[in-house]
């Protein structure tokens, strides 16, 4: 009998000891939620790397306000934000740090020289990820190299091109070449690219040449291999560049 009760005190004594250790794990979660809710408030925010938009119209797109608790904040609605409402800036190039106690960081890298998509009497301006980051009137697209030779469905700012159906090739081949001129920094060199004729694209390039590229081609390999036949030529020259992936991109060039 004594044994019994000396059990049943031993197990009351246990079960106090387990609430007893979840009280004590709540407290303490208590005391950090509200040792964050007081304190680590955002007092400062910096924004680096913008040039197109100011530092107050990015602060006002991520929706972060003096005041809000830096840990609580939730950064991926806020870059998601940036990118909707700012559409030069690509959600994957913004960077959104905590610098304790109460410093905030927006880094962002906005896109590199757009090209138009005429149509409709409208300039759809194409960042080099293929995102569409304005509309002007078409009269307004001389400043700009443009892609035609085809059709954008449905285009709107702040959305990524689409083509029909029947481009999907071209859609692929276009985003692709984009992507590679943009890492090779070379953006700023092309006049126009052609999607017209199926067999292969046409890009107008440097002022000077007309280059001949199939579709799917490995571009970042055809533009170095471009580069080193360009600077090659006479500063003069003129002429189209055929880039043969048969031959392991060999180019061949007919002088004008």
């Amino acid at each position: 009998m004594a044994r019994r009760r000396h059990s049943n005190h031993r197990r009351r004594r246990g079960n106090f000891g387990f609430l007893y250790k979840l009280l004590s794990v709540l407290v303490i979660c208590g005391a950090v939620v509200a040792a964050l809710t007081l304190f680590f408030r955002v007092d400062t925010i910096r924004v680096t790397g913008n040039d197109r938009y100011t530092e107050e119209e990015v602060i006002q797109a991520s929706g972060i306000q003096l005041g809000d608790n830096l840990f609580l904040l939730n950064k991926y609605e806020a870059a998601r934000s940036i990118a909707e409402q700012l559409p030069y800036i690509d959600i994957e190039d913004i960077w959104i740090r905590r610098e304790l106690p109460d410093t905030l960081l927006i880094d962002v890298a906005e896109c590199g020289t757009p090209l138009a998509m005429i149509q409709d009497g409208s300039a759809w301006l194409v960042s080099p990820k293929g995102k569409i980051v304005e509309q002007l009137p078409a009269a307004q697209a001389g400043d700009y190299a443009v892609i035609d030779g085809c059709e954008l469905l449905a285009p709107s700012v702040g959305t990524d091109i689409a083509l029909a159906t029947e481009f999907a090739n071209q859609q692929t081949s276009l985003l692709d070449l984009l992507a590679a001129l943009d890492e090779a920094g070379l953006t700023d060199q092309v006049d126009a690219i052609h999607l017209g004729d199926l067999s292969q694209l046409t890009m107008e390039y440097a002022g000077r040449f007309t280059v001949e590229m199939a579709y799917g081609a490995d571009y970042g390999l055809a533009l170095r291999i471009l580069e080193g036949a360009v600077s090659q030529l006479e500063t003069n020259q003129k002429g189209t560049l055929r880039l043969d992936p048969s031959s392991t991109y060999q180019v061949l060039f007919t002088e004008e």
